[in-house]
């Protein structure tokens, strides 16, 4: 047998495309949610492991955390650029808010027709509680050293300086944001005035604002690019294993509750 006709390992082997997916609310705290300390070591194995030739990201998030996202997307950005590795992007349900920062982290973005998609904005919510202790004969006790140290207390009345406070912090993030998406899309973007408002767009639309690079789903889509003998590793983060097994814990249960409540803003 000549040497040529010996089968040779590394030849003819399936290219391998690394796939994330980046599921439920950004948090800072716990496991259940996704946050860079928890998604940091899946992500680097993603991109290091089994010399995948692109990254696709899957991505169902009402958003969350601004750091956080910022986090994330900055990891992925890393990696992508050092490695010389093209990045993916897929949006399922809904990206919205910090859910499309994260699909940003992609060098392009495809979307169902019924995905929902931007909501570029800041948001913060609380409860004012004052008047319902009075009721019940509660009094609130608080004392700082510092006159700016109580933002925003639920239990004493809502102060004026402290609303135009908290409103400069988010005008702050939100310029933040403006920047990623403007540095990721670029001339993508059309110059709608609606597209930095916090609006959402559905399909289509989103690719008509420049959000979104045309409809389409992961397999197809990968398999169009890279072709029909592609492999795709699967990665994604495992919930706690007590959640696995149907306990209710009070972390599980509060978590639960906000995600219910993120995605109820897009009627999901």
């Amino acid at each position: 047998m000549r040497l040529m006709d010996l089968p040779i390992p590394f030849l003819g082997k399936r290219p391998r495309i690394a796939v994330i997916r980046l599921q439920g609310v950004i948090a800072a705290a716990g496991r259940a949610g996704l946050n860079d300390a928890t998604l940091a070591p899946m992500i680097e194995r993603a991109f290091r492991r089994r010399r995948p030739i692109a990254v696709a990201l899957v991505i169902n998030s009402p958003g969350g955390s601004a750091v956080q996202s910022s986090l994330i997307a900055a990891r992925i950005r890393r990696l992508a650029e050092e490695r010389g590795i093209p990045v993916h992007g897929f949006v399922e349900d809904v990206a919205a808010s910090g859910g499309y920062w994260l699909a940003c982290a992609a060098d392009d973005i495809r979307v169902d027709p019924s995905s929902i998609i931007g909501s570029i904005g800041v948001i913060s919510s609380g409860f004012g509680l004052h008047e319902f202790i009075s009721r019940h004969g509660i009094e609130r006790r608080l004392h700082t050293a510092g006159r700016s140290k109580a933002l925003l207390d639920p239990f004493l009345p809502e102060r004026q300086a402290d609303v135009k406070r908290l409103r400069r912090l988010l005008e702050g993030i939100h310029e933040n944001f403006i920047a990623h998406v403007k540095a990721r899309r670029g001339a993508r973007l059309t110059d709608d005035p609606a597209l930095f408002t916090g609006e959402v767009w559905i399909g289509q639309g989103a690719v008509d604002m420049g959000l979104a690079d045309g409809l389409g789903h992961l397999v197809p889509r990968i398999r169009e690019i890279y072709g029909d003998k592609v492999k795709f590793l699967r990665y994604g983060v495992r919930p706690p294993l007590l959640r696995r097994l149907g306990a209710q814990i009070a972390e599980g249960g509060l978590m639960g509750l906000e995600e219910r409540v993120e995605y109820g803003r897009y009627g999901l």
